[in-house]
């Protein structure tokens, strides 16, 4: 990419894997986020990135595959915003979904 460049590792897929350096990921093509597998894979914190669950309840369904914690990476009507730098002391780890601001936020 422009900031890393080019990947200088291992990539293939196996099994309806990723694999990356010999590490297997899974990977899911699920519309509704409840109904992955969060917790079987072992996932405990989940970045929700897609644009389209900016809100707790919506980027919550993660919590339902087993998710301990949700990040939205783009601005929420309702979830707590956490900036780096900003307001990072204000987090309460009762909190289970909160949102990073913007994805340019920190840039």
């Amino acid at each position: 990419d422009s900031t890393h460049g080019v990947f200088n590792g291992e990539v293939s897929t196996k099994d309806g894997k990723l694999i990356v350096n010999g590490r297997s990921i899974a990977v899911y093509a699920e519309r509704d986020p409840a109904n992955i597998p969060w917790g079987k894979d072992g996932a405990h914190y989940v970045v929700e990135s897609t644009g389209v669950f900016t809100t707790t309840e919506k980027a919550g369904a993660h919590l339902k595959g087993g998710a301990k914690k949700v990040v939205i990476s783009a601005p929420s009507a309702d979830a707590p915003m956490l900036v780096c730098g900003v307001n990072l002391e204000s987090y309460d780890p009762k909190v289970n979904v909160v949102s990073n601001a913007s994805c340019t936020t920190s840039c």
